[in-house]
């Protein structure tokens, strides 16, 4: 008797193991931890909580018969991979060996099988378990890339609960510093790469294949790419490797252009991220590929703008140009400004304003770029536009003729190269010669650096090819005012000197404070 209650373990558990097998895939919720293979794959079930699974099967087995096993599937058994690859039953089988029917199902089973995670910071551990998974996602790669099939409900289901459970992770407190990564100081550390990184390629391929087929139908498929796992995605925008930031970029994209039902809280997680960088950490490194994303879903914009659009343009665009870390994402930020402006031109002024209230002071680096930004702008700026900040604006670009910093000065003046913004200065010569011409003559007298004193006797005599009259009267307007200011400073001068000699003669007693010259200064050293 005993001999037979022990030879009908192995079955019984065998038994239990397959017990869901059925005709069609068992669908599950995001937080099961196994599906099972139809019974047309041959019975072979499949797992996904692999060392849990091996362990439960073990303890439904008489000790007798678990010594009984080899040495090579507790080994397996270990490195938690689903029990039934461990037990020694025949992995999942091709796409091409199963009928089309049988196919879908089989998708499930492959994606329940990679839900498998591992540890990549050691090379040497689990590598076999490892390249079976990464067989199986490039084959599940390839499989979505040619489907020609709608994917089924399990299917999409399988397929965001593995991507959820590979992609979304939390980095941790090694993974970068307050002073590294894109929303530091040293820009040019160099960044942290995910050693799973190539497993990860495949997954985040894989989703995009996903997301982009013809196959998957969006109304069934918003239940499951749901605002929860958007702002998961959005999370990873943080990641310190550039190249996972690239492909969370272009999937980002597809979701925002396939789930129209999803745009306006995408775009408002969006805002929010921008919002914390900006009033809170001063840090993040997936703001160059986040404004890339807005930079698209801009131009799709109709006109007129919608009031939320505004508030972003005035809210997020603009004060964005204050923070130190600028040069990492400018380009994209410049390139969503002007797509405003190109949408609607009323704005340019709003943004120009914008950029004087921003405007950098001590950092020569981010006034070049600035500059050139307006200057893109300005491209774009109607008359009418212009005139209601020229004043303000030449103002500023005149201070910017007079920087010590050649680059700075170098890059103002070549304002006057630009066709349009020399046509825009033409007509209003009137108000804005008399602020540039003072900024000109002080160049060309003092300026140390040669190439910026050629471009500032090429406008200057620009002007005076503009209007010479005009240009004679102001330039004679300010002469006048430089020989009164230098016959007020002269003044000043004798005034101290004579206050200085009437002290000197002033006898010295008790604690009184005694003046010291120039002269006696030199003296004395």
């Amino acid at each position: 008797m005993l001999k037979q209650f022990l030879s009908r373990l192995p079955r019984k558990a065998l038994k239990g193991d397959s017990g869901g097998d059925s005709g069609s895939p068992r669908t599950t919720t995001p937080r099961s931890s196994s599906r099972t293979v139809p019974s047309g794959l041959s019975g072979t079930p499949r797992s996904n909580g692999g060392l849990s699974n091996a362990n439960n099967n073990s303890n439904h087995n008489h000790p007798g018969q678990a010594q009984q096993r080899p040495s090579g599937p507790k080994r397996m058994s270990s490195a938690v991979f689903p029990a039934s690859v461990v037990a020694g039953i025949e992995p999942l089988v091709p796409f091409k060996d199963v009928p089309g029917s049988e196919k879908m199902n089989l998708f499930v089973s492959k994606v329940s099988l990679c839900c498998v995670t591992f540890d990549f910071t050691d090379p040497a551990k689990n590598s076999i378990e490892k390249d079976v998974k990464r067989q199986t996602l490039l084959e599940l790669v390839e499989f979505v890339s040619s489907a020609s099939m709608k994917f089924s409900e399990p299917a999409i289901l399988a397929t965001c609960r593995m991507c959820a459970i590979n992609l979304f992770r939390v980095f941790p407190p090694n993974y970068r510093s307050n002073s590294g990564g894109g929303g530091g100081e040293n820009e040019d550390d160099e960044p942290t790469f995910d050693p799973a990184w190539p497993h990860l390629q495949i997954v985040y391929e894989l989703l995009l294949k996903f997301v982009t087929s013809s196959c998957l139908d969006a109304k069934v498929a918003k239940k499951y790419i749901d605002h929860a796992f958007i702002l998961r995605l959005l999370e990873l925008f943080d990641s310190d490797d550039p190249r996972e930031r690239d492909c969370l970029k272009t999937i980002l994209h597809r979701v925002y252009g396939k789930f129209m039902v999803h745009r306006p809280f995408i775009r408002k997680s969006m805002n929010n991220i921008f919002y914390k960088f900006l009033f809170e950490i001063e840090r993040h490194n997936g703001i160059a590929e986040l404004l890339e994303i807005f930079g698209s879903i801009i131009s799709g914009f109709a006109f007129p703008l919608k009031e939320e659009h505004r508030i972003f343009l005035w809210r997020v665009l603009i004060p964005l140009h204050k923070p130190k870390n600028l040069g990492s994402y400018f380009q994209q930020l410049s390139y969503c400004v002007t797509q405003f402006i190109e949408k609607e031109p009323k704005l340019a002024s709003l943004v120009i304003k914008g950029l004087l209230k921003y405007w950098p002071i001590t950092s020569s680096q981010k006034e070049v770029m600035f500059l050139g930004e307006l200057e893109e702008i300005l491209e774009a700026v109607n008359m009418v536009e212009f005139q209601k900040v020229m004043v303000p604006l030449f103002c500023r670009i005149a201070s910017s003729i007079n920087s010590s910093h050649f680059q700075v000065s170098e890059r103002a003046l070549f304002f006057w190269n630009n066709d349009h913004i020399v046509n825009l200065i033409a007509h209003n010569r009137q108000a804005i010669l008399p602020i540039i011409l003072p900024a000109l003559e002080k160049n060309a007298h003092n300026h140390w650096n040669q190439a910026v004193l050629n471009l500032t006797l090429n406008v200057r005599k620009m002007f005076l090819e503009m209007d010479d009259q005009l240009f004679l009267s102001i330039h004679a307007q300010y002469m006048e005012e430089e020989a009164r200011q230098s016959s007020e400073a002269k003044k000043r001068k004798e005034a101290w000197e004579r206050l200085e000699n009437a002290a000197s003669l002033q006898p010295v007693t008790g604690n009184t404070a005694v003046l010291v010259t120039p002269r006696a200064t030199k003296i004395a050293c």
